[in-house]
């Protein structure tokens, strides 16, 4: 799939912005402050609804306005066309379109190309808290396969209906043998999402090793790190174990709500122990490799959005990274200067603030 168009009207500084996009690898250059990581964020938003930088939608509100709005084109393989369009506004909320309709996550995801995105705030995703790293390998795991995108809401189900029913049980309004039922729940929801998170973690550490390898941080590691390891009668037994503590603690103690994804070099963490220059290599490389591993099994790379993503690779892994993205798919990368990209990164180019400035004449 590959998006033909994106426009933002309005959405940050971005006043109204559009452009057509091309294959392969497009560079967005410009000044700080002309809009470019704006610009990547209006088309995270108009195929996803979220935004990659806040968790707070209205922040994607310009200043004096009520509402950002976002659209986007995307062309499937066989030439059908669909307009995603995603808007928030302070008065009515959020709105996601898929062709005019009201759209769910889901029917987003099987209408768009996955997505992954570099960004300097997207660091937190190395040396943030393991729910980051959680949440991402969860996305990871449905993008590669589709069947198992609602294993984590699941999940998730179940984990909130036992906690419920242990604050219930520790105040008296219920028995402790209800839990039984809760118990086998939550491990029959826990099993697969840890096994998949397994698989998904096995196929990318070779492909992550290599590709930090290759942009400059050596022996590197990527590892999936659970707090049960076993199947649905394993995890059920540790449950049970642990109900006591879980009863004082008010809330499940062990599960994969807790787990870890482990990103390592030379055996010590890069979340405790990694330069922000290896921590930038990491992210790069995980990206990477989710790239390549859905490339291989679905022939479908992501649609990759790197902000900023040069200015701490010297020339030659600036050009190598260049190189990896101007194969199958598509790219936009963001930088400040024509120099801080390789020319063969600057075939396809948005120049900002010119582009906005031509649309808004055009409009006008």
């Amino acid at each position: 799939m590959l998006v033909r168009a994106v426009e933002a009207r309005p959405l940050r500084s971005l006043g109204w912005l559009a452009e057509e996009l091309g294959p392969g690898l497009t560079s967005v250059i410009g000044p700080n402050g002309t809009g470019k990581t704006n610009l990547l964020e209006a088309l995270y938003f108009a195929l996803t609804g979220r935004s990659f930088r806040t968790g707070d939608r209205r922040e994607l509100i310009p200043f004096g306005e009520g509402l950002a709005r976002a659209e986007a084109t995307v062309a499937t393989p066989d030439g059908t066309i669909h307009k995603f369009v995603s808007s928030i506004s302070r008065s009515d909320g959020r709105r996601v379109l898929l062709d005019g309709s009201a759209a769910q996550p889901a029917d987003l995801v099987r209408s768009r190309p996955a997505i992954a995105v570099f960004s300097p705030d997207r660091l937190v995703l190395v040396k943030g808290p393991p729910a980051e790293r959680r949440a991402h390998l969860d996305a990871f795991v449905g993008a590669r396969r589709p069947a198992r995108a609602d294993l984590r809401r699941r999940f998730g189900q179940a984990l909130a209906q036992r906690n419920a029913l242990l604050s219930r049980v520790a105040s008296g309004r219920s028995s402790p043998t209800d839990l039984d039922a809760w118990d086998l729940a939550l491990a029959e929801a826990a099993a697969p999402l840890i096994a998949a998170r397994g698989e998904a973690a096995a196929e990318l550490a070779p492909l992550f090793a290599a590709l930090a390898a290759e942009l400059g941080l050596g022996d590197a590691t990527l590892s999936y790190s659970p707090r049960i390891d076993g199947g649905v009668a394993a995890i059920e037994g540790a449950l049970r174990e642990r109900r006591e503590s879980d009863l004082k603690l008010g809330r499940t103690g062990t599960g994969p709500h807790l787990d870890e994804l482990r990103i390592d070099s030379g055996g010590r963490s890069l979340r405790r122990y990694g330069s922000q220059g290896q921590q930038r290599i990491a992210l790069l490389a995980l990206l990477f490799a989710e790239r390549e591993a859905l490339l291989v099994a679905r022939g479908a790379p992501p649609l990759m959005l790197l902000d900023d993503v040069m200015s701490e690779l010297d020339p030659e892994h600036r050009e190598l990274l260049a190189a990896r993205l101007e194969g199958d798919g598509q790219a936009l990368i963001s930088a400040a200067d024509d120099d801080a990209v390789p020319e063969r990164a600057r075939r396809q180019l948005i120049r900002m603030p010119a582009a906005a400035r031509r649309v808004e004449a055009a409009a006008a």
